[in-house]
């Protein structure tokens, strides 16, 4: 993705190296950080299931100032870049309908944060908070989606950012209000979210290639990246096997389509995954 040298956004919170506030997590074992992993992975809301975490004092010492590699900084320049394209594409989007875009802030962390959904470590990889309309994210992330994933590329990072934004702009539009409190809480309610926020981070990705900025390969990058983050693929990973009535996000083919799809209409209608008789 050609992003050097182009505006960054003024909405990033950086606090990495501050961990929980003087607060540290009291953590699960393994097989918790599978779950929550598997429930909030792109998108999920920690809260649900991290909000009522035990906290244990560490003392309110201030910790030393973070200091970050030159890779970290090249690396928190780049989220920086993608959160200004997609700031500048969802205003237009939005004043095109008469509304008026309220940019979300990114915050950057180390290890574990607090959001207004709750505290969560990093192994929850990136999430939005609708509470405080904010995207949280670790940057070693990144290596995590290089090794564990088999998603390697700048623009598969930039896919996970647009994604989250994704949420941002459900948020915004009321997404699923109309749906019942039982439908939100079931699975099928929270795929069709997922595959919208993909849906939404394909319309992001239109504009990109529109102003120039998609070197080869990077729709690929995105893509296959859509694809490792398919609940079956996550599934069949960390267990063996997979659940499908269990799944929160949707498979690796129905993420990859509905990227697809928004990449292809470039438009918010044609997105309503709550509307779809086929996802």
């Amino acid at each position: 993705m050609k992003w050097k040298g182009r505006r960054q956004s003024s909405n990033v919170e950086d606090r990495r190296g501050m961990g929980m506030g003087g607060k540290t997590v009291i953590g699960g074992g393994l097989g918790s950080i599978i779950i929550v992993l598997l429930f909030t992975l792109l998108g999920g809301n920690p809260g649900d299931l991290l909000g009522n975490n035990q906290t244990s004092d560490t003392g309110s010492q201030a910790p030393p100032p973070y200091q970050e590699s030159a890779g970290e900084k090249e690396l928190a320049d780049f989220v920086s870049v993608v959160l200004a394209d997609t700031e500048d594409v969802w205003s237009d989007e939005f004043k095109k309908k008469g509304l008026q875009y309220e940019n979300p802030k990114l915050v950057l962390y180390t290890g574990s944060v607090q959001s207004a959904c709750g505290s969560a470590s990093s192994a929850v990889g990136p999430f939005y908070c609708p509470g405080d309309h904010k995207l949280y994210i670790d940057l070693s992330f990144y290596q995590e989606l290089k090794q564990k994933f088999q998603a390697p590329g700048d623009f598969a990072m930039a896919y996970v950012i647009a994604h989250e934004v994704g949420h941002h702009v459900q948020t915004l539009l009321h997404t699923g209000d109309q749906a019942s409190q039982a439908q939100k809480r079931s699975n099928e309610y929270s795929v069709r979210f997922e595959l919208q926020a993909d849906y939404l981070a394909g319309v992001w990705a239109h504009y990109a290639q529109g102003k120039g900025y998609l070197e080869n390969g990077d729709l690929e990058e995105a893509v296959n990246a859509a694809s490792a983050v398919g609940d079956d693929n996550i599934q069949k990973k960390s267990q063996g096997y997979v659940v499908p009535e269990s799944f929160t996000h949707g498979t690796s083919e129905q993420r990859k389509r509905w990227f697809n799809k928004g990449f292809k209409n470039g438009t918010i209608e044609g997105g309503d995954t709550f509307k779809a008789a086929n996802l």
